[in-house]
């Protein structure tokens, strides 16, 4: 048991770097674009909960809300409009894959209950979170606010033009046309 407290950092990463490396796969194996999309979501929940044990907890929190929760919306939203072949419903799929569901949720729930008892019992944090900015300690999400605000303003602006263009000519290429002279 003690082999495992401490090694439990390890184990929680090669835990996750295999469900990346699954929903990796899974992205490229799946012939339904709505099951490679949520191959996808998979792996970028995997790829945060790796930030999280490299204390990178912005970028953990940046990785859900934007890459998880937006970037997979205008994933899905692409799918539906550009009319991939309607997926057949498969109850069958569902019904065979709910032990393992059960298996997966019960070993998940004693991971992070090991998780939760290994961190009360332990010792103290030793402020290894904490980062130097201009010789001033600040925590890792004001460190990255400053550096990107900072120092990365004018790229971090000229990306999000980009990703606006993109966005747009992706609606525009996306539209029907309603007959010769105009537009829906």
């Amino acid at each position: 048991m003690t082999w495992f407290l401490v090694h439990f950092a390890e184990i929680v990463f090669y835990c996750l770097a295999a469900v990346a490396l699954a929903g990796a796969v899974g992205v490229i194996a799946f012939r339904s674009p709505v099951h490679a999309a949520l191959s996808l979501l998979g792996t970028f929940l995997a790829v945060a909960g790796v930030f999280v044990l490299m204390q990178a907890e912005f970028l953990a929190a940046v990785q859900v809300l934007v890459y998880a929760g937006g970037i997979m919306v205008l994933f899905l939203f692409v799918i539906m409009l550009v009319k991939a072949r309607d997926i057949p419903d498969e109850p069958q799929y569902v019904h065979r894959l709910v032990p393992a569901a059960v298996v997966l949720g019960v070993l998940l729930a004693a991971l992070v209950g090991v998780g939760i008892w290994a961190a009360s019992s332990g010792p103290p944090a030793d402020g290894a979170a904490l980062r130097l900015v201009a010789g001033v300690p600040l925590g890792n999400t004001e460190a990255v606010g400053w550096s990107l605000y900072r120092d990365y303003l004018l790229p971090f602006e000229v990306v999000s033009i980009v990703l606006l263009v993109a966005m747009i000519g992706a609606i525009v290429m996306g539209r029907k046309e309603t007959g010769r002279g105009g537009a829906a």
